[in-house]
């Protein structure tokens, strides 16, 4: 199912990108999956077997009326071949492709308190510098870490936590006994 959904996905973004319409369409996809995902109702209608394909085509045309032509003509195509239930799995494969090729990182520093916002904003300042890279940053807690940080940087994880570094410790002293 992944690869039918990057098959989709790559499709999508290809004739996005041909048509300057990336930007548009990548809004258009997550508003769409958001609608989806936010209403049972929509889910069971566009995922169904026992509604036909017209009356799923003239649901589409009601609910993203106003909507680029690719991207209407794209969600049919996927009525059509009855791979709507793909349409999460698509939305994540368009947006990585998306962030590759607007240079976008996800970064998330997690630490055991709340850290100054400042030094959040310098710490994604430095990765910017570093990598290249425009940063969609974010901050969380998690009192398991017991101290210090840990980054994720797109797939990429950094643990310069004291849980991680203890650990380590444990498991070198269980070695050396």
């Amino acid at each position: 199912m992944e690869e039918i959904a990057r098959v989709y996905a790559e499709a999508l973004f290809d004739v996005a990108k041909e048509k300057d319409k990336l930007d548009r369409i990548h809004d258009e996809l997550d508003q769409f999956a958001e609608a989806l995902d936010g209403h049972r109702e929509l889910q069971v209608f566009f995922f169904s077997p026992y509604f036909s394909s017209a009356e799923k085509r003239e649901g589409i045309e009601r609910a993203v009326s106003g909507a680029d032509p690719e991207f209407v003509n794209f969600l049919e195509l996927l009525v059509e071949k009855h791979r709507m239930p793909l349409i999460f799995r698509i939305r994540r494969q368009f947006e990585d492709r998306w962030k590759e090729e607007n240079r976008k990182l996800d970064v998330t520093v997690t630490s055991a308190v709340e850290l100054d916002p400042e030094v959040v904003k310098k710490v994604g300042a430095e990765i910017e510098k570093q990598t290249g890279h425009s940063v969609d940053l974010r901050s969380a807690v998690d009192d398991n870490i017991l101290g210090g940080i840990v980054l994720q940087v797109g797939n990429m994880v950094l643990d310069a936590s004291i849980r991680n570094r203890l650990e380590k410790l444990r498991k070198n002293v269980a070695r050396a006994a």
